[in-house]
């Protein structure tokens, strides 16, 4: 089904490479991160919050962080794409919405109940989901999820077993991993890994 390559030399520019690909990736944020892509080849379906497009061999396209989007092949032919993430700060003007992301971001392992979350940003639970999803698209659990599996991706660049990933990044074990790591990244951990290009 194509293949993804991944290579990163610092911690602010990824670089992904799509190669004749039929990936679909379900709705998904990049906190701090703007995202920009070029289609070298075929068709690609991408929906930036609530608005859909069909991008074609040529055409450039840019998210900016903390928005929703997906990407999905058309009439399930291959696609060939370049991905750029590069770490930025995006503005929040609700501080304690942006503490309250900060503190998943850090440490996403932890467990970090709702009703913890709307204390500490100091409004009622529901009041705070309805905020957080507003502000960065996601529900806290479901961000929290996502970034579970990016400190796991980030810890398949080690040495470390599949299974020490998955409790390192909070996950129960690591089928819980693979189920969750599969939805978001379109991959097992150990084709991630195979995908990763080592830098030097």
């Amino acid at each position: 089904m194509g293949e993804v390559t991944y290579s990163r030399n610092n911690d602010e520019i990824e670089c992904v490479r799509y190669e004749r690909s039929k990936k679909t990736y379900l709705p998904h944020t990049h906190p701090n991160h703007l995202t920009i892509g070029y289609i070298e080849d075929g068709c690609v379906c991408i929906t930036i919050d609530g608005e859909s497009g069909i991008y074609s061999k040529g055409d450039e396209f840019r998210i900016m962080p903390n928005v929703l989007h997906e990407i999905k092949p058309v009439d399930d032919t291959p696609y060939s794409m370049m991905v750029m993430c590069i770490k930025t700060q995006a503005v929040i003007d609700d501080l304690n919405l942006k503490e309250l992301q900060d503190t998943i971001l850090e440490k996403p392992e932890n467990i970090y109940l709702i009703e913890e979350m709307a204390k500490d940003s100091r409004v009622s639970p529901y009041h705070m989901i309805r905020k957080f999803k507003e502000a960065f698209g996601l529900t806290p659990h479901q961000f929290q999820i996502q970034c579970k599996v990016r400190k796991a991706q980030k810890l398949l660049e080690s040495n470390e077993s599949i299974p020490e990933v998955a409790l390192e990044a909070g996950f129960c074990d690591q089928s819980h991993l693979d189920r969750c790591f599969q939805k978001i990244v379109g991959m097992t951990p150990s084709q991630y890994r195979k995908a990763i290009i080592k830098e030097t």
